[in-house]
């Protein structure tokens, strides 16, 4: 019978994790082309691509390009010759430079401010590459374009004086052909005043910038596509309800940078909104030298994210990619009656061949029209079923070669998923978990505190195990006043703040709390603050209570500090210590970081940070000498235990 019931439960168990696997899928891993309802876009099958080179145009995007004065000064001259040499192969009608167009760091990486120097770097580059003149040039801010930053007036905001675009704020461009109107809306979420780091990386929209942003949207309603871009993932943007998705959903994509591809580890960052929008983080230009390229072509969006230097460039924009597909934007019958397969094809060296194989099958070369257009006929009805696979390989005449490939269907009732992970970073509102995480640690460690000051202790006896010695110890500290009232201070202290007390701009002073940062009578919500305060309760508040417990049963077991090394397994009392000690010294090194980065008042006036090294110390010495009549009726009660049969 037991048996019987552990199997349904292990069954029922199953079935829901296999549920909410699917669930997650479902809300994550959007599929293409994605429909969306109540917008529904003309699916007039003329003008399908053909042979000629028209209804076409293609962009360039880079990201993240943190300028230095004291680091990889690579950075600057790389991207000089992107301007040199990459712009006028590529010929892009518009570039768009989506923010961190400085680094704003000091030279250890701990401290930021805004170095002109970095600005006229910037400045002179396009002025010497004459870049502006072979494209519109389009560049915003980020979040490290703003530090230090106490307004928009300030003369430290030197994104008006050396940046192309120098206008703060959102705003709407409008690129205008012969084949239609293409809005380019761009998102302005950085914080004014600009905070010092790290507490300036989460974009903000309060409820005026969004009613702008609505505005733009609703001027962009007559346009062939709609484009948004910012500097931050809408995942890292505060905005109240109904949300900046929301605000966006008429856009075919929304271009962004920021998360550097998570260092590496995440080098395809792109999905798909609910409403039907595709998110496409770019790579940094910092570390990675990406850049990317758009093109539409019969208003059919296609795009390909690049590496500098390497060539030649391929962009297949006909037939295009399934899973970025969208019915919603983009009139996809006309990849069913198109005659020509399109490609794009870049290189410095003049192109010797282009060779196009649909599954596996060489359907040919595919020929010049114009500039970098090359076509193939071909027959996309032999295509209408199913999945079919295309790739292009193409040299040039320096023996260069490079080959894109990807998935194309006609059916709209197919399916394809976006990675479950990358959807998940860019589709949850990362600023919620670290608030959720934050109180649900806070309310564990005060709830044990509470549970085991108020709770009957148990009746100790031979043998003692490790859930015994655990619930012993906690009783010890819940019950001895000295301990209980120092912890529960330090994690009511942890929530409710301030954390410290400093310039959070050079000249202005400010308060830190758990749930934000509050300068010249701004607050700013917290985000990267809880994730501060869920580190510092899970690395260190909680750690080092564990610790006092493990240190007052020592005591109650007869230990001594000198002599308990000697008398303890060291296999347990050596690991413990070192482990404390390293978390000891990663609190003594935010110290460090908070004198660095927001000055010497911040450091003294801290009471999480540098007040807590002295009370860590205090709380140790007082582990091993407090005398109090609750402590020595546990002592009393251990030595029985020990002495017992």
């Amino acid at each position: 019978m037991i048996t019987n019931q552990s199997k349904m439960l292990r069954l029922v168990a199953g079935l829901i994790a296999a549920g909410l696997v699917a669930q997650l899928v479902d809300w994550y891993g959007s599929s293409g082309p994605h429909q969306l309802q109540g917008q529904p876009r003309s699916l007039a099958s003329e003008p399908a691509p053909g042979a000629e080179a028209n209804n076409l145009f293609w962009i360039i995007q880079v990201s993240d390009l943190h300028i230095s004065k004291f680091l990889s000064p690579e950075r600057a001259s790389d991207f000089e010759k992107f301007c040199v040499e990459t712009i006028p192969v590529i010929q892009p009608v518009l570039a768009l430079v989506t923010g961190d167009l400085t680094d704003a760091k000091t030279k250890d990486k701990l401290g930021s401010d805004q170095f002109e120097v970095e600005w006229q770097t910037y400045q002179t580059i396009l002025k010497r590459t004459k870049v502006m003149e072979k494209t519109k040039w389009i560049d915003i801010k980020g979040n490290h374009d703003t530090f230090n930053i106490p307004s928009l007036e300030s003369v430290q905001n030197y994104y008006r004086k050396y940046s192309a675009w120098q206008k703060d704020g959102s705003f709407h461009y409008i690129h205008s052909t012969p084949f239609g109107k293409y809005s380019f809306i761009c998102v302005d979420a950085t914080l004014n005043p600009g905070p010092k780091r790290p507490y300036n990386f989460f974009g903000i929209l309060n409820a005026i910038k969004m009613q702008e942003l609505a505005a733009l949207a609703a001027e962009s309603h007559g346009s062939n596509h709609t484009i948004w871009f910012g500097h931050y993932p809408t995942s890292a943007i505060i905005s109240p309800s109904p949300g900046i998705r929301m605000t966006m959903r008429s856009a075919t994509a929304y271009l962004c940078g920021h998360f550097h591809t998570l260092g590496g580890l995440m080098p395809v960052l792109h999905t798909r909104h609910h409403h039907g929008t595709l998110e496409l983080e770019l790579g940094d230009w910092k570390d990675s030298r990406k850049y990317r390229i758009l093109a539409f072509d019969h208003d059919l969006f296609s795009f390909a994210d690049l590496k500098f230097e390497e060539w030649p460039v391929v962009l297949i924009t006909n037939p295009k990619s399934f899973l970025y597909s969208s019915a919603a934007h983009e009139p996809l019958q006309r990849i069913l009656h198109s005659t020509h397969i399109r490609i794009l094809a870049f290189s410095p060296s003049s192109i010797k061949f282009v060779k196009v194989s649909v599954d596996g099958i060489h359907l040919g070369d595919a020929v010049q029209v114009s500039g970098p257009l090359y076509v193939l006929k071909w027959d996309p009805q032999n295509y209408s079923e199913g999945f079919h696979h295309i790739d292009v390989t193409v040299q040039d005449a320096s023996g260069r070669s490079a080959t894109r490939l990807h998935t194309f269907a006609m059916e709209e009732n197919l399916s394809l998923t976006f990675d479950l992970l990358a959807s998940w970073l860019l589709l949850t509102d990362l600023y919620i978990w670290p608030r959720v995480v934050f109180a649900l640690l806070v309310v564990v460690h005060i709830a044990l505190l509470i549970i085991f000051r108020y709770r009957k202790k148990p009746t100790l006896k031979k043998p003692m195990g490790m859930a015994i010695r655990a619930s012993f110890s906690l009783h010890i500290l819940s019950k001895t006043n000295f301990f209980y009232y120092s912890f529960l201070l330090l994690s009511l202290y942890t929530t409710l703040g301030p954390w410290f007390i400093g310039e959070i701009i050079d000249g202005h002073m400010g308060f830190c709390f758990s749930f934000g940062v509050i300068v010249d009578g701004c607050l700013f919500e917290g985000s990267t603050t809880f994730l501060i305060g869920t580190l510092q309760v899970m690395f260190f508040n909680l750690p080092l209570m564990a610790y006092m417990c493990w240190c007052l049963l020592l005591r109650c077991q007869g230990h001594s500090f000198g002599s308990h090394l000697h008398q303890v397994k060291r296999r347990w009392a050596v690991p413990i210590h070192l482990i404390m000690a390293v978390l000891f010294l990663w609190q003594v090194f935010s110290c460090y970081f908070l004198l660095k980065t927001y000055g010497t008042v911040a450091f003294f006036l801290s009471p999480l940070r540098t007040w807590t090294v002295g009370l860590t110390l205090f709380l140790v010495y007082r582990t091993w000498t407090l005398q109090s009549s609750v402590l020595r009726n546990f002592i009393v009660e251990m030595k029985n235990v020990q002495t017992s049969e």
